[in-house]
């Protein structure tokens, strides 16, 4: 975990020269630890040496993990070079799915539904994994979508899964049609499947925010059960629940449940909570527990409290707490930079924000988050300041964020605001496959340069 940045083959070969063990099993369980660090770059560096020195006889598993390291650090047109160098015996369903699901977390509509036929046009079976891949990619960005997927599947005889019924549930949620969420739950339930914790979570939060308050708090007491010691785990899906529910006393009860003994997660679900409530002392007093029990935080636990920080314009407190993560050895990466960004923003200092996405982006290990560009770009479109909101949409293009509606929809707002014709933007955006929705097309037309008014109709 301490260690820097540096080429790790030489520690590897040293290591392998020692006849230290280097079975499947060791090799699978350092990439398992280096993974869940999120440590990408030495688990890639793992990968590379293991081929290069054929330390490994590799399997069509071991080249998908390789291309999944090399799309997460290096991007998509890396990883599909890197396809060409795999065997051809070995470019099987697993590397092309493995390809599929970074064009999906990486939003590229028009990468993921070519990765897709491409599959097709080869022969691979249609599965519940690549079905669910495009439902999550359309429930982001083309929610129309959503049902030529259930077509395909139903047409290709693949079963709907649990994960897939969860999509869907949530699809209805951030809809607001509450009714045909309870149908797609009662569909679920009719093929045998039962909603499990992290599905209850997601009909209780629209629940929340539909109004349905009782009904919310009906599924909290469902996930709890009888005895919540038993059903622990649950404890990091309830605390941000009851938060959202307004329920501090709730919050009070399943923290103390689990001050005693904490585990990480929960920390940071009661961080959330209590940062909701309003009660940053609370948030403070959780992080200080947490820093006591786990001597090395990673970013993500730094991340909890700088968010709450965040939200309640708390901008030096936020700067010192930054401090604190340099001075611990911390790695900053694209959480913390997000964090930052929404922290300077709020405490109303944009261009201080700017500066910072811009040197995160300049030292090119890591991609700056979507919603880091987002929040800078709002602000400049919120003043009218098109200059910058076209260098914000500039910048996400050179970092690999394909132009989508959402960038499309603020860019045109930024010209509204400025009360400036916004020339070519219609072709810009059908460049991009944009297609404009009622409200973005009645945004354009208040931005059309050539668009008729009264005075120059009387003038023609």
């Amino acid at each position: 975990m301490d260690a820097p940045d540096i080429s790790i083959h030489s520690t590897l070969t040293k290591y392998a020269e020692e006849g230290n063990d280097l079975s499947r099993a060791e090799i699978a369980l350092a990439m398992a630890n280096l993974r869940t660090r999120r440590m990408y770059g030495k688990a890639l560096q793992l990968s590379e040496w293991l081929e290069t020195n054929k330390k490994l006889d590799f399997i069509e598993r071991d080249y998908a993990s390789c291309l999944d390291l090399i799309a997460k650090l290096r991007g998509l047109q890396k990883a599909e070079s890197y396809i060409q160098k795999i065997p051809e015996s070995f470019r099987g369903e697993v590397v092309y799915r493995t390809l599929l699901a970074n064009c999906v977390a990486g939003n590229n509509v028009k990468k993921a539904e070519e990765v897709f036929n491409r599959m097709k046009d080869k022969g691979f079976p249609v599965t519940s994994f690549a079905c669910n891949q495009l439902l999550i990619l359309y429930k982001r960005l083309d929610k129309k979508k959503v049902a030529d997927v259930l077509l395909l599947m139903e047409k290709e005889n693949v079963k709907l899964t649990q994960f897939s019924y969860k999509i869907l549930i949530d699809i209805k949620g951030q809809s607001n049609d509450l009714t045909g969420m309870d149908q797609v739950v009662e569909a679920m339930k009719s093929e045998g499947i039962e909603p499990d914790s992290s599905t209850q979570a997601i009909l209780a939060k629209h629940y929340v925010s539909g109004g349905r308050k009782e009904k919310a708090e009906a599924m909290l007491k469902e996930m709890e059960g009888d005895n919540l010691k038993e059903h622990r785990w649950t404890c990091r899906l309830l605390l941000p629940l009851y938060a959202e529910l307004g329920k501090a006393d709730q919050v009070a009860r399943i923290w103390k449940l689990c001050e005693s003994n904490p585990w990480l997660d929960v920390c940071m679900a009661a961080i959330e909570a209590w940062g909701k409530l309003n009660k940053v002392e609370e948030a403070e007093a959780v992080f200080k527990r947490m820093s006591k029990t786990w001597k090395k935080l990673s970013t993500k636990h730094y991340t909890a409290l700088l968010k709450v920080y965040a939200d309640h314009k708390m901008l030096s407190k936020g700067k010192d707490l930054v401090k604190q993560m340099a001075e611990s050895g911390c790695h900053i990466g694209p959480l913390a930079w997000d964090a930052l960004v929404k922290l300077h923003v709020e405490g109303g200092e944009v261009e201080k924000a700017d500066s910072i996405l811009l040197k995160a982006q300049q030292q090119n290990k890591f991609k700056p988050m979507f919603s880091s560009y987002m929040l800078i770009m709002d602000q400049y479109a919120k003043r009218g300041d098109i200059h910058s909101t076209e260098k914000i949409f500039h910048r996400m293009r050179q970092v690999g964020y394909v132009a989508r509606f959402k960038q499309f929809q603020t860019l045109v707002q930024a010209y509204i605001n400025a009360k400036t014709p916004a020339y070519g933007i219609r072709d810009r955006m059908r460049a991009d496959n944009v297609f404009p929705n009622k409200a973005l097309a009645a945004q354009v037309a208040q931005v059309d340069a050539f668009r008729k008014t009264a005075v120059s109709e009387l003038l023609d």
